[in-house]
């Protein structure tokens, strides 16, 4: 496959969705990368073939909260997948709901065969995932996600936003950096705050808190930059722990509890004493779906501190879809209303 395509570039693809955020698993012509991990697939992908994620998750063949994956082979011995996240903001190191959604396609449609009963290890750009899973029938009723280490990398940034005011927040590290908003004066909670009040200020702090230095990972220098901004309250649901709502991209508003972040938000509360290891963290999303979360152990990535997480989700497949990327058409690669 070159790039851009010669004519038209078609993929098969099949659509779920994980706790209300859409999965879209790409099964079919993914272009063939250079690198011996995933982290170098990555980087490959987005210097020659970023055409196809903005083709498929931007409209008219997506829309601004679009998110899913691209199958291959491990690059890592003793995995049985390997996975591409793509989604409006980029080519994600790490995506949990993405994870969960490509799991049980991946299961469902006979797209992989574990090597171990109940187990899949996943060989992401962020590092080894394992996916543990539930069946009923043919079906995955649930997926646990052992995910890379999550560590609070900075705590009482404050920012200036015009008409918002001054905010503090604290920047974390679950698969992706998060900037963490938590009620206070100048942000009382998610109640006084529509979604397109979240939309309007987020990129705005995205850009104000990356201005203010570096977010890099210790042990992988590509992986670098706040890519989402959670906003954070008390939860709704008598169940559930907290709640929170996070953009990624320009608009989109994640439907799940947000897998990577929820690994984010616990490394946070456990490194400030708020979350005990072992303790079960229920985190709720703005249509009110839920993920259980859990510090199964601490660890150490570079000089830090760190937390092994876990996240239990489900998906639901949607359907399935061939896609056509036409160079003749002027949107061949997408477009998103700002």
């Amino acid at each position: 496959m070159s790039s851009p395509n010669p004519t038209c570039a078609v993929f098969d693809c099949i659509d779920a969705h994980t706790c209300g955020n859409p999965v879209r698993v790409v099964t079919s012509n993914r272009p063939a990368l250079r690198g011996d991990t995933m982290g170098e697939k990555r980087r490959h992908f987005l210097s020659e073939y970023d055409w196809i994620r903005t083709g498929l998750m931007f409209e008219p063949r997506g829309h601004d909260a679009m998110s899913g994956s691209i199958l291959y082979p491990p690059s890592a011995d003793g995995h049985d997948l390997g996975v591409l996240f793509i989604e409006v903001s980029g080519c994600l190191p790490m995506c949990g709901h993405g994870a969960i959604g490509t799991v049980t396609v991946a299961l469902e449609h006979g797209l992989v065969t574990p090597q171990t009963p109940g187990l899949l290890k996943l060989d992401t750009p962020a590092g080894s995932v394992e996916a543990r899973y539930e069946m009923d029938g043919s079906h995955v009723d649930s997926v646990t996600l052992e995910n890379v280490p999550a560590f609070l990398h900075s705590t009482g940034l404050e920012i200036e936003i015009p008409v918002l005011g001054r905010i503090e927040l604290d920047v974390s590290y679950g698969g992706n950096f998060y900037a963490i908003i938590e009620p206070q004066p100048d942000y009382p909670g998610l109640d006084a705050f529509s979604v397109d009040d979240i939309r309007r200020y987020s990129p705005e702090i995205r850009n104000r808190i990356n201005e203010l230095g570096e977010f890099v990972h210790p042990e992988d220098d590509s992986i670098r930059g706040v890519s989402h901004v959670m906003w954070t309250d008390r939860a709704v649901r008598p169940e559930a722990s907290m709640r929170n709502v996070v953009l990624y991209g320009d608009r989109g508003i994640d439907r799940s509890p947000c897998g990577t972040g929820t690994c984010a938000r616990m490394a946070q509360l456990v490194a400030r004493g708020d979350l005990e290891i072992g303790q079960p963290f229920v985190h709720e999303s703005v249509i009110g779906s839920l993920f259980t979360g859990c510090a199964i152990r601490t660890a150490r990535v570079g000089s830090r501190d760190a937390i092994i997480p876990t996240v239990t989700g489900w998906a639901r497949v949607t359907g399935q879809n061939r896609i056509r990327i036409d160079d003749r058409d002027p949107y061949a690669h997408g477009f998103l209303l700002a």
